[in-house]
């Protein structure tokens, strides 16, 4: 990286000396070399953002500047024809070449390289495996674990505007939002060290757009790909627009175990439910249980049979009922069924072979006599 700084330097610095020299404009030296310096540093800005170009973009720009050239070259021979002035055919040449780029660029998303193999082959057919991050999700943290497990791969996009909110986040003058920031800032700097990961900081930026989750869609739009998040809101709204979301939220759901109803759960009931009746409790990862008939039951550990489950975008919840009367039966079955311990110094009665038994006085006296 320091000697791709040190050329590039150099590169401004010789081409500044030769317009020093050569004086191209006739006039002062220093403004030539001043001129030099600029135009030098103009080069190596285009150059540092062809970088990020991928290859089918590049190959559409250079095919659009073309037809847009050559569709500028039969225009201006009609405008010959018609006595327009040079200007004219000039200003339309470089219309027609931007526009030509352009468009040239943006299509050449839907190139197909793979298909033509050779150097070709490594490049990907679309821009898909492009993945870009919503703040929500960045604070969140649980995309820096899946990251490294390696079931998220491509490149990550991080938008100019979204470490703007993250920034404003970490420097609130709240703590939890503060610590929040900074939470999000960590995360970050974890999964730009991941070696399988590509993180990409994008300077697009949408000023006549004020909401950051609409800029995150028109952005998803432009690089057509797909907007990582775990808000809820903000999932719908992508969708209404075509854009396709990961909800961090829906993959831990749909990896949580699978509750059939039927089953026997063994829960605590933590509160009273909004229902007449109702208890309320939770699992260890955070699902929600409503349970019917264990009011009573706030406070303890019961066993409860499982009647439905709800799962939806925003979570899941079970729904299941406490049947007092079962219960009661299972502990008095438990009781009489208890086994009786013995040991080898008692009999099969469970008392110690040593013990006399309890008699009556009557039993006595027929003893005696």
């Amino acid at each position: 990286m320091l000697d791709l700084v040190i050329v590039r330097a150099i590169f401004i610095l010789v081409l500044a000396a030769s317009a020093y020299f050569l004086n191209p404009g006739n006039v002062s030296p220093w403004i030539s070399a001043a001129g030099g310096t600029v135009i030098g540093g103009c080069i190596i800005f285009f150059e540092i953002r062809l970088e990020q170009v991928s290859l089918k973009r590049l190959i559409g720009a250079a095919a659009g500047s073309v037809l847009g050239i050559f569709g500028a070259f039969l225009m201006a021979l009609v405008l010959a024809k018609a006595s327009a002035p040079p200007y004219l055919q000039v200003g339309l040449l470089l219309w027609m070449t931007y526009v030509g780029m352009i468009v040239g660029a943006k299509k050449g998303d839907m190139l197909n390289l793979a298909a033509l193999g050779g150097i070709f082959g490594g490049e990907k057919s679309s821009k898909k495996s492009f993945k870009i991050l919503d703040t929500s999700v960045i604070i969140d943290g649980r995309i820096a674990d899946i990251s490294e497990t390696g079931f998220l791969d491509g490149v990550l996009v991080i938008p100019q505007f979204v470490l703007r909110e993250l920034q404003l986040v970490a420097d609130s003058a709240d703590s939890m939002k503060r610590n929040r920031g900074r939470r999000g800032l960590d995360i970050l700097q974890r999964i730009q060290k991941m070696a399988h990961l590509t993180v990409q900081i994008s300077e697009e930026d949408f000023p006549h757009v004020r909401d950051v989750d609409m800029k995150l869609i028109e952005l998803a739009k432009v690089y057509d790909c797909k907007v990582v998040t775990n808000d809820f809101n903000l999932n719908k709204v992508a969708q209404l627009h075509g854009v396709e979301v990961l909800n961090i939220n829906e993959l831990a759901n749909s990896l949580k175990p699978i509750v059939l109803p039927g089953e026997i759960m063994r829960v605590f009931i933590l509160k009273e439910g909004k229902e007449y009746n109702q208890g309320v409790a939770y699992l260890d990862d955070g699902t929600m249980v409503v349970v019917d008939n264990a009011r009573k039951m706030i406070g303890k550990t019961i066993d409860i049979s499982v009647t439905s489950v709800l799962q939806t975008t925003a979570g899941k919840m079970i729904f299941g009922k406490w049947d007092e009367r079962t219960a009661g039966r299972h502990e008095s079955k438990g009781i009489a069924t208890a086994p009786v311990a013995v040991t080898p110094a008692t009999g099969t009665s469970g008392l110690p072979t040593d013990v006399p038994k309890k008699t009556s006085p009557l039993s006595i006296d027929r003893a005696a006599d």
